[in-house]
This record gives C-alpha cells, structure tokens and sequence, in this order.
C-alpha cells in the first residue's frame, strides 16, 4: 500500500514536529512537508502535491480557512482537514464552505486522528463528534425553517412545509437515482462508505462510485457538503 502522504500546517512549533513524529510511527503515512503559515502551505503544496493537509486554522496573517481555496487550487487532489482548538461553530461552518474535508479538534486522540485521516483519504468526510451537534443546530437553523417558525403553524405543518420550501421542482437533487438517493441519506447520517456498503450490501468500490457520481452531479466537492445538502432538504 502507498503511504497517504501528509503535509501539516501549523505555527506552533512543538505540537507541530510532535504530531510528525506521532504520524510517522504509522506505516499509513508519509510526512512529506511542514509549515507553519499560509504562504508557505501553499509554496510547499504546489511543490509536494500532497495527498492530504493537516491545516490549524489561527495561523499567523491568513487564517487557515482562508487558506484552503489557495491550497486546493496549489494542489487539486488534496484533501484538506482542519485540525484545531476552534470549537466555534462559525469556523466549523466557514471551515466547511471554503471546502474542508474533515474537521478535527486537537484533543482528539493519536489513533482516532490517523484512522480519521485514512477515512478522510479514502473519500469520507469527518467531523469531530464534540461538533456535531453545531452542524445540526446549525442546519436547524437554516432560513426556509425560520421562515416557516415564524408563521406560527403547527409543528407537522412546519416540517412539512420546511421540505417542500427545501426542495424545489429543478433541484439537482432529483436528478440522483434511487440508490444514489439512498446512499445520499446514508452519507447524510454520517455512515462511512464501508458502512454503506455493508447496510446496501454492495461492494464498497461501488459505494465510491456512486459517491462520486452524486457529488458530480449535485455539483458538490466533498461528502460534507452533500450531508449539509441533503439535510438542508429534508432528505434524511
């Protein structure tokens, strides 16, 4: 197996080298660069083409959610995961519509980060469980469902009036197939690919290609937005 090759960006110089030296005990990885602000990220992702970055968001001069539209256009085939302190649900949600994979907070531990970063690699998205609960509060909060609680109506009126206001007749989502709308609400309920595959009892290759086909044609750029997407419509 090819090691999944990792550049980690970071300001804080021990934490930086340590989650080197943690990641290369692991024969899934190749560290092949670090750096500790946004420029260099990009200079050393042009010239690395690495599989995925590791990005801290409070990096000196640009953040580092300001920074993934330059690190992706650096190099188009990396995953970029947030791995920071930020529990602030604002950063979690900037940090996912400027693109990031996954999102990770630094307590996570040695074992869960690199099983995190395989997943990642292998074409999930994950986030955090601690930020979860902000995804969904943050989904709730979605303007068609204010619109509709401010109208005063009855809870199952709401629900479904919040559905039909998500989804409109030319929405791409229809255009999924029935499996591609199964596997949209698995992904919705954050079930990894091996898990699809296990509760559709279709082989796991064609779990991701199914995954790639609903991406391209919802016009979407990883499974974290197509879970926001799904859940955004009512298609849970």
């Amino acid at each position: 197996m090819t090691p999944i090759r990792l550049l980690v960006v970071d300001d804080h110089n021990l934490f930086r080298r340590g989650l080197i030296a943690l990641l290369a005990q692991d024969s899934r990885f190749s560290v092949v660069g670090e750096a500790a602000d946004a420029g260099e990220a990009q200079r050393s992702a042009s010239r690395l083409q690495p599989d995925v970055i590791l990005l801290d968001n409070h990096l000196p001069g640009v953040s580092g959610i300001d920074a993934i539209g330059s690190l992706k256009a650096a190099a188009p085939q990396a995953r970029v995961v947030m791995l920071t302190v930020s529990e602030n649900e604002e950063d979690l949600a900037a940090g996912l519509r400027a693109g990031a994979d996954g999102y990770l907070l630094k307590t996570i531990d040695t074992e869960a980060l690199a099983n995190s970063i395989a997943r990642i690699w292998d074409g999930d998205s994950v986030i955090s469980p601690e930020m979860m609960g902000k995804l969904v509060g943050l989904l709730r909060a979605s303007p068609a469902q204010a619109a509709v609680a401010q109208a005063g109506s009855p809870p199952q009126e709401q629900a479904a009036a919040t559905s039909r206001a998500r989804v409109a007749g030319n929405d791409p989502i229809h255009s999924l197939s029935p499996r591609e709308g199964e596997i949209l609400r698995l992904i919705a309920h954050g079930a990894s690919n091996k898990l699809i595959a296990r509760e559709l009892d279709i082989a796991e290759t064609t779990v991701k290609i199914h995954v790639q086909h609903i991406l391209r044609k919802l016009d979407l750029s990883n499974r974290v937005h197509a879970a926001v997407y799904a859940t955004e419509r009512g298609w849970t």
